[in-house]
Order: structure tokens, then C-alpha cells, then sequence
């Protein structure tokens, strides 16, 4: 399992660089069923069994309502690992696609399923959530406030949100997207395909193209760029900012 450990060790230096567990913390896995949020359910396990500092571990699942998403063998997966695995059912799909009819659902769905999220951890008393974005998430994000938005923005690696109470941790932002998806595919976890019709559309999957073919020319662009968001370094990046040599490169 040494490829475990070498993710893991990845993990963990991003939660020591932005002190995201404390002693004690009771965090909680938004499991989507993606390749990300499993193996970042995964790595936390792994990671809980010899971290320093003690902190218990939840999965929560917000089912959206698309049809044949079966999450069987994600409950089977939490049984295994001693994970509590909460599923909520929700009318989210049937509110954004037949009710509202939604142009662009993309947002309201992140909106509605964050919120759904939120109000199911704060009933079990939970105050932090584990969110699997990763590098190339960042990077990607980065992207969209800039050209979309006209913004120099992106997520912050661990986030209060003042209205819900509620710790936003991303302990994946140092490991890239091939990376997650070979540790995926070593441990055979049990990924949920997303059938929403508009997984393949989005205005994030038209960034990931533009990357794809600046690679071509610039092999080491996404390095850069997330290099750059670390000096400058954005709000929240501080940290990483005079972080040890070579984190996330």
C-alpha cells in the first residue's frame, strides 16, 4: 500500500500547511460518489490511523435524484473503513430541471447540494467539512473567475462560513487529477457515475479543453499557474505562500 501512503503523505501536508484538523475535530466527507470525494474519504482513513492529532469521521452523501446512481457500494466502502455513512434524499434534480426549467443548472445545483450538506452535518453536530477539490480544481477555478468574471480569485484552502458555522477543509489541493485517478483505479473504489445530463457542459469543462491545449505548447502551465497562486499569494493562500520547498509541484 505504499501508493496510499504516498498520497496520503500529499494530504497531509497540505492539512499541516493550513492547520486543517485540530485536536478533537469531527470532520465530515461530502461523498459525491466521484473518483475525488472517495478517494479523499480513502486517504482521511488512512490518514486517521496514525495523524497526531486525533479527529473522527463521518461520510455524507446528498442524493440529487438523477436515476441509476446506485451508492450501495459506497455504504459498503464506509462499512469497512468504520465510516458513519449518512444518504439524504433530495428534489433537487426535480426543482432545477422540471420546475425551474434552468438555463445554466450548474450553480444552483452546487448551491442547493452545499446547503443540503450544511444543515445535515450541523444536525449531527458536526462543524467541519472535508470537500475533495484538488490542484487541478484550483487551478481550473482560478481560471473561470478570471476570464468569466474578471476576477483574480479562487477557493480558499480551509474556509468559515459565518452563516452555517461550518469549516470548509480541502486536503487535496496539492494532488492532481491523473494522480487521484490512478489511486482510484489501484483501490478499486466504487465510483458513481454521474448521469446528470449536463456533467459533460459546463463552463468548468470548457476550461479544462483551454488547459488541454496550452499543454501542448506549455507542458508546464498548470505548475505555474498554481505556483503563481501561492506567491502572490491570494487570500486564504498565505500559508502556502513560504510553505516548505516544492509543495504541490
Amino acid at each position: 500500500m505504499d501508493f496510499l501512503n504516498d498520497f496520503t503523505s500529499l494530504v497531509r501536508k497540505a492539512v499541516d500547511d493550513f492547520n486543517m484538523i485540530s485536536e478533537g475535530d469531527h470532520i465530515a466527507v461530502g461523498v459525491s460518489g466521484g473518483k475525488d470525494s472517495l478517494v479523499l474519504l480513502r486517504s482521511l482513513a488512512h490518514l486517521q490511523g496514525y495523524y497526531p492529532k486525533h479527529f473522527e469521521l463521518s461520510a455524507i452523501t446528498i442524493e440529487v435524484g438523477f436515476p441509476n446512481m446506485d451508492f450501495e457500494p459506497v455504504a459498503k466502502l464506509c462499512s469497512s473503513l468504520n465510516v458513519p455513512y449518512t444518504r439524504v434524499k433530495t428534489d433537487i434534480r426535480e426543482i432545477i430541471f422540471d420546475v425551474r426549467k434552468e438555463s445554466n443548472p450548474c450553480s444552483l445545483c452546487s448551491k442547493m447540494r452545499r446547503g443540503s450538506l450544511n444543515d445535515t452535518i450541523r444536525e449531527q453536530g458536526i462543524s467541519k467539512l472535508a470537500l475533495g477539490h484538488h490542484k487541478d480544481d484550483v487551478i481550473e477555478t482560478f481560471l473561470m473567475s478570471l476570464l468569466f468574471e474578471g476576477r483574480i480569485n479562487c477557493f480558499r484552502p480551509l474556509t468559515f462560513l459565518d452563516r452555517s458555522g461550518v469549516t470548509q477543509i480541502r486536503p487535496m489541493i496539492y494532488a492532481d487529477e491523473p494522480r487521484i485517478e490512478r489511486l482510484a483505479e489501484r483501490l478499486e473504489l466504487p465510483v458513481v457515475q454521474n448521469t446528470c445530463p449536463e456533467d459533460k457542459e459546463s463552463k468548468r469543462r470548457e476550461i479544462k479543453e483551454l488547459i488541454a491545449s496550452l499543454e501542448t505548447s506549455y507542458p508546464d502551465i498548470k505548475n505555474k499557474i498554481f505556483g503563481a497562486i501561492k506567491r502572490m499569494p491570494l487570500p486564504g493562500w498565505e500559508d502556502a505562500g513560504s510553505s516548505r520547498r516544492g509543495s504541490g509541484n
